[in-house]
């Protein structure tokens, strides 16, 4: 079975934030890891990419997001464009608007914390 393959919106150098914590945990379970940041080049000693289209041509099972809704809903477009098979809103990361404007582009929406879905525990990557 080929590797389950996730893109990390809001992935962090900073070993204290979800994002960051997300990007352990699912490299811990196995998966390929994408972290997207604006600016940063590595995350975590992975390529980072500032955005979901820089990413390499590959499918994605899942986009974990931990922006803020008001960032994230102006990447809608760009992860629908992207095509994953599930969008995790991570606690925090969802508003109203941003679950309806995503129901509309009909994405495959959870609103879940992405690490505890993999078996993780957040508190079990410290920083």
């Amino acid at each position: 079975m080929p590797k389950q393959t996730v893109a990390i919106i809001g992935a962090s150098t900073d070993r204290q934030k979800y994002g960051n914590k997300s990007v352990r945990a699912h490299l811990k379970q196995g998966y390929d890891v994408f972290p997207v940041h604006p600016t940063e080049k590595h995350i975590e000693g992975l390529t980072a990419y500032s955005s979901l289209a820089e990413l390499p041509e590959v499918h994605l099972n899942r986009i974990s997001v931990y922006v803020p809704p008001q960032i994230g809903i102006g990447l809608l477009e760009e992860i629908k464009a992207k095509g994953a098979d599930e969008v995790w809103f991570n606690p925090g990361s969802e508003s109203p608007e941003l679950l309806q404007k995503s129901s509309e582009l009909g994405l495959n929406i959870i609103q879940a914390c992405s690490i505890v879905d993999i078996g993780e525990s957040p508190s079990a990557h410290p920083d």
